[in-house]
């Protein structure tokens, strides 16, 4: 998942192994706790100081983007690829299952998904291509009739973010429970199942509510 591939030009070859080290270590320490892992324990982890940590990456922000650019360029391609899907139920249900099982094997990637980075500009356009694909997606299946017609994009921040908290507090059977939770997702999701329900918190809300996380976090 971290680009450990990625250094600076002109590099020294110690000062690019230790800028691998630490993506390595932050993407490890981040998917077993979260991104609310301190920078102390990642340079620790990456066996490195603190100050030659900070020279690579000086803000959480910059250190978050080369962990996680490439995972959220495979949320994107992802969205694509389940556009291409011929059933719009089919392709709806596949990205959500793939969003939510990504959050279930990585805790890091599940804060992210719900929290903004403001500080990292290439994750933030990362993230609204991948929200414009499943802006697509939903409106697809709600045409097709098979997603409930009150169903709005904020709905997905609401079910990663429920998805989120159950990965953090089931441990070792996150995978297991995400994907029951998914399973039940969906069903009440389904054109067929729905019942009137509240309205939707709505977009603004739902852009609060993550800058709120990324301020908690440090990350805006």
């Amino acid at each position: 998942m971290a680009r450990v591939e990625a250094s600076a030009p002109g590099l020294r070859a110690d000062a690019a192994r230790n800028r691998c080290a630490i993506i390595e270590a932050a993407g490890e320490l981040y998917g077993q706790h979260g991104l609310d892992t301190p920078f102390d324990d990642i340079a620790r982890h990456a066996g490195v100081g603190n100050a030659t940590l900070y020279r690579h990456f000086p803000t959480r922000c910059a250190l978050l983007a080369a962990v996680f650019a490439d995972t959220l360029e495979r949320v994107v391609e992802a969205a694509e690829r389940a556009l291409a899907i011929r059933d719009p139920w089919d392709g709806f249900a596949a990205h959500l299952t793939f969003l939510c099982n990504l959050q279930a094997t990585n805790r890091g990637l599940a804060d992210l998904l719900i929290t903004a980075v403001t500080g990292a500009p290439e994750i933030e356009q990362l993230r609204k291509r991948a929200y414009r694909a499943f802006v697509r997606l939903s409106e697809r299946a709600k045409a097709s009739g098979s997603l409930r017609a009150d169903f709005t994009p904020e709905d997905l921040v609401l079910l990663l973010m429920a998805n989120a908290g159950l990965v953090h507090r089931t441990g070792d059977i996150a995978p297991v429970a995400s994907e029951r939770f998914i399973t039940l997702a969906l069903d009440g999701l389904r054109k067929a199942a729905a019942t009137t329900g509240t309205s939707p918190p709505g977009a603004a809300v739902m852009r609060r509510a993550m800058r709120k996380r990324g301020q908690d976090l440090g990350y805006t």
